[in-house]
């Protein structure tokens, strides 16, 4: 099979990011799922975000497919940009997905998992936005 989209969840929380990382490979279905990691916390434990933390996630899901990271606060989102801005941090093709954390990861998860493209996986996500709870 071709590289799928790798996936990073950035929280300020690693309990947060592991967590969701477990829900969507719980809900993509069967067979095997696109690479997922998270990078949620400090470096040291603490809550926040760490560059460090979210260069190493996104190196480890890097398969050539692209790179779709989704951030659950500000900060997180800062952090992101500027690793873009420096443009050797993160692998090529690596996105900022703007979507929200939950069900952004899930539907990200689920279309990569499928063999969508990062524009797929993008689109998926951020449709999530559309997702009505009453």
């Amino acid at each position: 099979m071709s590289a799928r989209v790798g996936i990073v969840l950035v929280s300020h929380s690693a309990a947060v990011a592991s967590s969701v990382a477990e829900l969507a490979r719980g809900l993509s279905g069967g067979g095997e799922t696109a690479p997922v990691a998270a990078a949620g916390g400090t470096a040291d434990g603490g809550l926040g975000t760490s560059a460090e933390l979210i260069t190493r996630a996104a190196a480890e899901v890097d398969g050539g497919a692209g790179v779709a990271v989704l951030v659950d606060l500000g900060s997180a989102v800062l952090t992101v940009k500027a690793l873009l801005a420096e443009g050797d941090e993160l692998p090529s093709g690596t996105r900022l997905v703007d979507a929200p954390f939950v069900e952004g990861a899930v539907a990200a998860l689920v279309t990569a998992s499928a063999g969508g493209d990062l524009e797929a996986v993008t689109a998926a996500a951020s449709e999530a936005y559309g997702y009505r709870k009453e």
